[in-house]
């Protein structure tokens, strides 16, 4: 039996269950840690056909969402929100 990392496993629970993917990137942005929200990102976009795919989709340059979503991105908006639809999501608010 392979070893594979943890990005690997949350990428193969995220593409075997985007119910539950929706709802961990949920919890981490409530918690508002960008460095997780980056990572779970990442995670997501492996999970949706890899970071080159996702831009493609998305629209922007592979190497700048590499970057983006770095542990030191700082994606805008707009780049987030075209992320988010390449992988079947988007943004909303809710009141509390």
């Amino acid at each position: 039996m392979k070893d594979r990392s943890h990005n690997e496993a949350m990428a193969e629970l995220f593409r075997d269950d985007p119910a539950f993917a929706v709802d961990y990137l949920n919890s981490v942005i409530e918690e508002g840690d960008q460095a997780d929200l980056l990572m779970a990102l990442r995670q997501l976009a492996v999970a949706s056909g890899g970071i080159s795919s996702v831009a493609e989709r998305a629209h922007l340059n592979p190497t700048q969402l590499y970057r983006t979503l770095s542990p030191d991105g700082n994606p805008e908006l707009r780049s987030l929100s075209a992320v988010l639809k390449a992988m079947g999501m988007r943004l909303s608010v809710q009141s509390i």
